[in-house]
């Protein structure tokens, strides 16, 4: 992102890194490995590449290409479809070939080919909402591969005792992407236009792919039983009751954010008359609400439970979303709640994220963690796209407002299966799972 790319593509990952250095006693030491933060790096670097994306091209769509709610419902659909179409097989190919570190570069390099051909159609004056489909299709796909492979480069690089540590200090790195992203991409879209923005994700990704393929590391050996490890990690997953539980509640979780989140960027634009630039900085002040979360969700886990602390952030994280369909009239009281809805429910999300990651990470035994991956990402990521096309539905039916209160509502009662499971009644992490 030019000068703006450079600064915090590089410096966010290590601001992110002090703030969660204060989770767990040996995050600082993993910071020091040499090769433990380059992979943590050029993760944080390519997930937040994702996420500028998920905001940067619907921005292209509305601002280049005037798409209208349904053309913008499938491009979110083509954002989110390959979690569910490939996220199952895409762990057993990863763990067969062995080579996680090699996989994630080629993914890194192959999304920036893809995205760089956005504002080169675009300087021709050939671009097309079909180009647009494809291109977020198969970049998406690229990013399902890219998030597999990092579970087993995760445990090759990563001491058994520092298995939490480490996984609280990446997913709250993935988890601030979700939150940093969209604020960076919107920003990027005022200050340099839409397809400009693009550009500069390109360069996250060839960032990223340097930083991993500097890292020295064993490759494991490659191991050809592919259909049997799909079969163990659907298996692994359904046959144990918290990780089955935590799997429904968060593809119900998902299922009704992505029908607001489709909504989102049109609703702020068309109906509150925000810019791109104001929802960039109002989604940015969720980027504060995610480190205030991730310093917290500690401190919340010593007082209630490790369960409770899941839960109770599966219940804020949807629930603060309520204040944005009930914006109106004045433009910067609509950008002050869309700003504290960002904060609060960013917060929530890295209490649901930081602790439910942990538990998962308890329960799963080493040789199983790419295929629950894989078997989680389906599920949960997969319900993304049948809610971007209910989003379609909903909003030309009762319109944008009412279907993001409904969206919001959602969310909220998707917490209700975790009520009646081991989770809520789990003070520490779990023993690890049979």
């Amino acid at each position: 992102m030019n000068r703006a790319m450079s600064t915090v593509r590089y410096a966010s990952p290590s601001a992110v890194g002090r703030v969660l250095g204060r989770v767990g006693g040996h995050v600082p030491a993993l910071l020091r490995e040499v090769n433990f933060r380059r992979y943590w790096s050029a993760q944080t670097i390519s997930f937040m590449g994702d996420q500028v994306s998920m905001i940067a091209l619907p921005f292209v769509a509305i601002a280049v290409l005037d798409a209208s709610v349904q053309q913008m419902a499938l491009l979110s659909a083509a954002l989110t479809a390959p979690y569910l179409i490939l996220s199952i097989h895409a762990g057993a190919v990863v763990d067969a070939l062995g080579r996680h570190r090699t996989t994630m570069v080629s993914m890194d390099v192959v999304r920036a080919v893809l995205l760089l051909s956005i504002p080169v159609a675009y300087l021709f004056g050939v671009l097309t909402m079909t180009q647009l489909y494809l291109v977020a299709l198969l970049a998406t796909a690229h990013s399902v591969v890219f998030n597999v492979a990092t579970k087993g480069l995760f445990a090759t690089l990563v001491p058994r005792t520092s298995y939490v540590s480490a996984a609280s200090l990446t997913k709250g790195s993935f988890s601030f992407s979700w939150v940093a992203g969209p604020s960076l991409g919107g920003a990027l879209v005022q200050m340099l236009t839409a397809p400009v923005a693009i550009v500069v994700d390109v360069a996250s990704y060839l960032a990223s792919a340097v930083l991993l393929r500097s890292i020295s590391v064993d490759e494991p050996a490659r191991d050809r039983s592919g259909r049997a490890r799909v079969r163990e990690g659907l298996s692994f997953v359904w046959r144990t009751t918290t990780l089955r539980v935590k799997v429904i509640a968060g593809a119900l979780l998902n299922l009704f954010y992505s029908v607001y989140f489709t909504l989102l960027i049109v609703f702020a634009v068309r109906e509150l008359g925000l810019s791109a630039g104001i929802v960039g900085l109002a989604i940015g002040v969720g980027a504060v609400g995610a480190l205030s979360g991730t310093v917290v969700t500690p401190r919340i886990t010593r007082r209630i439970g490790l369960g409770a602390t899941f839960i109770l952030g599966s219940l804020v994280y949807p629930a603060a979303l309520v204040l944005v369909p009930v914006a109106d009239g004045d433009r910067w009281l609509a950008f002050g709640l869309l700003a504290t809805a960002e904060f609060v429910s960013s917060v929530g999300l890295m209490m649901c994220d930081i602790s439910g990651s942990s538990i998962q990470q308890a329960l799963t035994p080493d040789r199983f963690r790419a295929r629950v991956q894989g078997a989680y990402m389906a599920v949960v990521y997969g319900t993304r796209p049948v809610g971007a096309l209910l989003a379609a539905g909903l909003g030309a039916w009762l319109g944008l407002r009412t279907a993001m209160l409904i969206a919001v509502i959602g969310g909220v009662l998707s917490v209700l299966p975790l009520l009646w499971s081991p989770i809520a009644g789990m003070r520490e992490l779990p023993a690890q799972a049979d």
